[in-house]
């Protein structure tokens, strides 16, 4: 465990380390968690039929009918038995990114006075910079829990000492996790709320990827709280953008504490990025369908088949129960930082160390080092070719 300040940008970093180098094939990126599979069919009529509402301003709270279309989704998807309070249960987020940055900022607000001199937010490491940042922005110091094999891959909370935990505010937990892939258990998430609400600090669940899943359907951090009888010190983040394939219309939402996301909403008001109505309502139709979901993970399926047939032989079960990437040690061949090089040198493959999307403890060194992350969003047959080229370049 340790504090530390957020990194640059992995992308960036990962531009400066191949800069000046000629790819030894024609490039394949597989750098960036992009979704590249269609667009579904029925965004264009609906924006069609939605255009003349982009000369409204949209309402921070979003449209009444939006927060239904969120509140029942979630309601079916998680099977709560409990319906959620459409009016301050659910937040629009212009994209899952901007929601996760600006609640660390109402969180600690909400804090003041009561968490000490500089209040804690507790991060996962490796973890999405976004989190370092709006920890960083709030003031707050960020403390990074390891999430290498000996937790499975996920932060153990249970393990940070009581007087750190008195002093948090926030903590993020991501499942399936980004970069490993790590799906927490109903157990998990039930415990997690215990000791969120003994600490009295809030669980921010990035559970954008819970839609991209192998095997057993992830459990979900509402289910866990809906058992509890209460989402109190809860907030789930999701999104269109991995579900549905639509990282560019900007559209996530929030669902949890409805005391927290009320006065979120009060100081998104004044502050945060609204959603457009034309796009609240491509989230409508989305959230209503479940074909195009369904598809969505068939050809994630076919694409991790291909990597398990042609990766066995050097790194075994590759495959992660959730999300859209693999997360390889390639430590016998150097680290992540060397393997990223080389496979960009030698077969045109672009892939992010590791290391740059972790951070260093004093503890325990970087826990990101040893890997290497593969976004697998290409077609069927550019990753058929990458796994190719990764297979014949790691011998």
């Amino acid at each position: 465990m340790s504090a530390a300040a957020s990194p640059a940008s992995p992308f960036q970093r990962l531009g400066r380390l191949i800069a000046g180098v000629e790819p030894g094939l024609p490039p394949l990126d597989l750098s960036v968690g992009e979704p590249k599979h269609a667009v579904p069919a029925f965004v264009g009529p609906t924006l069609a039929a939605a255009v003349a509402d982009f000369n409204r301003y949209p309402p921070i709270k979003g449209i009444p009918a939006f927060r239904e279309a969120v509140a029942a989704w979630a309601e079916r998807r998680f099977a709560l038995t409990t319906a959620i309070d459409r009016d301050d249960g659910v937040l629009p987020l212009n994209g899952s990114r901007e929601g996760l940055f600006h609640a660390a900022l109402t969180a600690v607000r909400l804090a003041a006075g009561t968490k000490g001199p500089r209040p804690v937010v507790l991060l996962p490491n490796p973890f999405y910079a976004v989190y370092a940042a709006g920890a960083e922005a709030a003031g707050a110091e960020p403390v990074m829990l390891p999430a290498g094999p000996e937790t499975g891959f996920l932060p153990d909370l249970a393990a940070v000492p009581t007087a750190v935990l008195d002093r948090t505010v926030a903590a993020y937990f991501c499942s399936p996790a980004n970069p490993q892939g790590a799906v927490a258990s109903l157990a998990t998430w039930t415990g997690l709320i215990a000791l969120a609400r003994r600490h009295d600090f809030l669980l921010f669940a990035d559970e954008c990827y819970s839609e991209i899943w192998r095997g057993d359907e992830p459990a979900g951090v509402l289910t866990a709280a809906d058992r509890s009888g209460s989402l109190a010190n809860v907030v789930a983040f999701n999104s269109l953008s991995k579900r549905s394939n639509l990282p560019g219309a900007r559209c996530g939402f929030a669902i949890g504490d409805p005391a927290f996301l009320k006065a979120w909403g009060a100081a998104r008001n004044v502050s945060a990025p609204q959603v457009p109505i034309p796009i609240q309502k491509v989230a409508i139709a989305a959230l209503a369908d479940e074909s195009h979901v369904v598809d969505n993970r068939r050809l994630y399926d076919d694409k991790f088949a291909v990597a398990a047939d042609r990766l066995a032989s050097r790194f075994g079960d590759v495959v992660p129960p959730g999300g859209f990437f693999l997360w390889l040690d390639v430590s016998r061949w150097g680290g992540g930082e060397a393997v990223a090089a080389r496979l960009w040198r030698h077969a045109g493959l672009k892939v992010v160390p590791g290391g740059y999307l972790a951070a260093e403890s004093p503890a325990y060194g970087n826990p990101g080092r040893p890997y290497i992350r593969i976004a697998m969003v290409e077609s069927l047959s550019a990753t058929e070719a990458a796994m190719d080229r990764l297979a014949e370049t790691l011998t």
